[in-house]
């Protein structure tokens, strides 16, 4: 009996050590896997956890606007919605698939889409771009899918209200608001701001349930440009016109307050509409007020006789002999658009003679003839404040011929851009100073002080220049821009160009050109006009620049309330043109 029972003791007190033992494992194994994950592998985990259920996110900065010199609107960020895919680790491909092709019907999203989207999560990617930008019906209609793992990201998009006005000036942006050209590229660094960061936290469905901000976006700035939006738009206008009457390759125009530098207006054709920026074409891209070098022909004419009459060289009462209607430089015959006999100094300005512009030029030193052209501002940029902007082509003076100076004299051989004729330009009209031109209205560096305008030539050599512009356009080749009421003052541009295939320079191809400022005597405008292969009879700068020219000044004084005045008379000393009786 009692063996009975100690027996019974034994296997008792045996089992309950076993249970003890198998209790005492159990929670060794227990505090065990709690050491492993709260000490050891806990950063690990954490880390984990924290990825899944939380993330940083950039808080994109409102872009700064932009606006023309009186206010008006031509860049703005609005606020919009991007989706975006946070994939769920674990989640099998079937899920991921599933959930995008739900998307790629709301959004309409193209197979190549599809397929970076898919490549960036077998990737294991945490966050994915679904689609950026969105617009406001296809926000509601993702919205209302509730998805796991889709996530909206508020952005900025960039609008132009004016559409294609001034594209050429603003430039454009890409899809991470980054400025790509114009005052976009150039300023970008003040107009993005500065990106804040937040905080999200979501649960286990991918469901935001807290949002904090850890770091505060900083707006961009707004700048503030001197074009005039209707001036703008009346150089647009005109110049399409233009281009399309003559058929031109392109076209550019560009409009100044001589006496600041400021760009009133500037325009390029063919153009884009910035809010489909950068889906335009490489052609319609380019700025070729800033952006194309082109020899100047006649138009270069108006440096050439400032540096003669500021060295004393020649005198308005010279006459120059160019009855052949041609001469030999440098292996190479230049001819007149018709014989014109014997001219006076002012004459073979008036009307654009290129043999008696070469003869004034042969009696100016080269090297002081090189300076007077780097004086003029040529071989430089100018600062105008666009990027992209070219040098021009003016070789230093180690580098000229024997025929150097007398092709550059009448505009080949050098390369320029319009900006650069257009402040050429200027040093005439503000009587011998060069004010660089300038696209910005605010100074953007405070304290920094303006430099002083350098004087270029006399003020006394500005006034005679200034009498031969105006005669040029009253009884010369710029007849077409005569303006009833204001006195004009302006240069023809007629240049051959260089054909490859031919080797020279060809006989059809021109581009055309016209430079001028009104009121000759007071101007509030200068107007640099360029078209490059007009087709047709019709092709030579007096042609088909000047009344562009005539056309926009027109309008632009008009609306600038500017008040007509009479025209003087012409002097006999600048219009003097001697017979030759030994002509038949």
């Amino acid at each position: 009996m009692f063996e009975i029972r100690d027996t019974q003791q034994r296997r008792i007190h045996k089992k309950t050590i076993l249970l003890t033992v198998i209790l005492l494992a159990w929670f060794l194994v227990i505090v065990g896997r709690l050491v492993d994950l709260q000490v050891i592998h806990h950063p690990e985990f954490r880390t984990e956890v924290l990825n899944q259920n939380s993330h940083t996110s950039e808080i994109i900065p409102r872009r700064g606007g932009i606006y023309d010199r009186n206010g008006t609107t031509l860049a703005v960020s609005l606020p919009v919605f991007s989706v975006a895919y946070v994939p769920f680790k674990g989640d099998p491909p079937k899920k991921h698939l599933a959930q995008i092709n739900l998307l790629q019907k709301v959004l309409s999203l193209a197979e190549r889409d599809i397929q970076r989207i898919l490549a960036r999560i077998e990737d294991k990617d945490t966050f994915v771009w679904i689609k950026r930008k969105i617009s406001d019906e296809e926000y509601e209609k993702v919205n209302r899918l509730n998805l796991a793992g889709i996530s909206f990201r508020e952005e900025n998009k960039r609008f132009y209200p004016l559409g294609q006005l001034a594209a050429h000036v603003l430039g454009g942006v890409g899809m991470d608001d980054k400025g790509l050209s114009g005052v976009e590229q150039k300023y970008d660094e003040l107009l993005k701001g500065v990106s804040g960061e937040s905080l999200i936290l979501q649960d286990a469905r991918k469901r935001k349930y807290q949002i904090e901000v850890l770091k505060e976006p900083q707006p961009g700035r707004d700048l503030i440009l001197t074009i005039d939006q209707t001036i703008q738009h009346i150089a647009e206008r005109e110049l399409r016109r233009a281009v399309d009457e003559t058929q031109a390759n392109w076209g550019t125009v560009v409009i100044s307050n001589p006496a600041s530098g400021e760009i009133l207006a500037m325009a390029s054709f063919p153009t884009y509409d910035p809010n489909i920026y950068p889906g335009v074409s490489r052609e319609a891209d380019i700025n070729r007020a800033v952006r194309y070098n082109f020899e100047p022909g006649s138009t270069f004419k108006i440096i050439t006789v400032s540096a003669a009459l500021e060295l004393g060289t020649s005198r308005l009462s010279d006459t120059f002999d160019c009855r052949e209607g041609k001469i030999r430089i440098g292996g190479w015959t230049v001819w007149d658009h018709e014989k014109l006999g014997i001219l006076t100094f002012p004459a073979v300005f008036i009307h654009s003679s290129n043999v008696g512009t070469i003869k004034i030029s042969q009696s100016i030193p080269q090297d002081r003839f090189y300076n007077a052209i780097q004086a003029f501002g040529f071989g430089k940029k100018t600062e105008v404040g666009l990027p992209g902007e070219e040098n021009g082509i003016f070789h230093s003076l180690t580098k000229w011929t024997k025929a150097s100076l007398p092709s550059i004299s009448i505009g080949y051989g050098i390369s320029v851009t319009a900006i650069q004729v257009l402040q050429a330009l200027n040093v005439i009209a503000n009587r011998g100073i060069l004010v660089p031109p300038r696209i910005i209205k605010e100074k953007l560096q405070a304290g920094v002080p303006a430099a002083q305008a350098p004087r270029v030539i006399s003020e006394q050599t500005a006034a005679e220049v200034t009498e031969i512009l105006e005669a040029a356009t009253e009884e010369g080749t710029g007849k077409e821009a005569l303006l009833e009421g204001f006195p004009i003052a302006g240069k023809t541009g007629t240049a051959q160009k260089l054909d490859p295939a031919l080797g020279g320079y060809s006989a059809r191809k021109h581009l055309s050109a016209f430079a001028g400022f009104v009121p000759a005597d007071k101007p509030v405008l200068s107007i640099v006009i360029i078209l490059d292969e007009p087709k047709g009879t019709l092709y030579y700068g007096g042609q088909v620049a000047a009344p562009v020219f005539r056309d926009i000044a027109r309008s632009v004084l008009l609306y600038l309330h500017e008040p007509p005045r009479v025209s003087p008379k012409p002097k006999p000393v600048i219009t003097a043109q001697l017979q030759d009786r030994r002509k038949p």
